[in-house]
Order: structure tokens, then sequence, then C-alpha cells
């Protein structure tokens, strides 16, 4: 199991704001930083951190489980309206399992940022 994770940024204050208001849609707050490195808290663990990254970027893909559909098609939304690029419009990926419901954006970084819903209850 994964308790935490770091992606870099390229700018710091775009990235922090593009992500404290993306992931809430997740349910996340941002609730640590120390100098250009900000945490993000789940309720339960600050799981998810960016941070400046001095040797430059690779892009990322990182996935964020939502509760449901509506929070994955929250989250697109938000993203899009921050700025991001779209890479997949909600839906359900068939192709990787019946139940998963997803959406993949693209951060200012190129970070492929995905939100999906298990959905147990799809054939």
């Amino acid at each position: 199991m994964i308790a935490h994770t770091s992606i870099p940024v390229s700018n710091y204050k775009k990235a922090k704001k593009f992500y404290s208001t993306v992931l809430a849609t997740l349910g996340y707050t941002q609730n640590m930083e120390y100098g250009e490195a900000a945490g993000f808290n789940d309720g339960k663990n600050t799981d998810f951190w960016i941070a400046t990254n001095e040797k430059g970027v690779i892009p990322l893909h990182v996935a964020f489980e939502a509760k449901n559909k509506t929070q994955v098609k929250a989250f697109y939304k938000a993203a899009l309206a921050a700025g991001a690029k779209d890479n997949g419009a909600p839906g359900y990926r068939k192709e990787y399992w019946p139940g998963y419901y997803a959406a993949f954006v693209y951060d200012a970084d190129g970070h492929n940022i995905e939100a999906v819903f298990y959905d147990y209850n799809e054939k």
C-alpha cells in the first residue's frame, strides 16, 4: 500500500491553486506546506504532494479514487475550468473492466491526472 506520493511541478503557485481547486471535488484539502511543497489530505492522510523540482518535470500518471460518478464528473469539470486539457471525458472504460468509470486530464506540466470510480454494480 502506498502511504503518499509526490509529483514535480514547474510553477508551484499555479499548481497549488490548480490542485487545491480540482482535488476539493474529491474531498481533499491542502493542509501542509514546506517551502515549495504542498500536501493534500483526503480526510485520513496527507497522501498527495506537489513540489518544485530543480531538475525539471517528467510527466507522470496519478489516479485518485472517487466515491461515485458525480465526483468523477465534478473533478473533470473543475479541472477543465482550472486550465487542464482533456484526456478523456467521464465514462466507463470497459477495456479496463466493466465497472471502471473515469475521467482523465493533463495538468499544466503534462501529468495525466485521473479520477476513477469502481462501479461494482456495472456489468
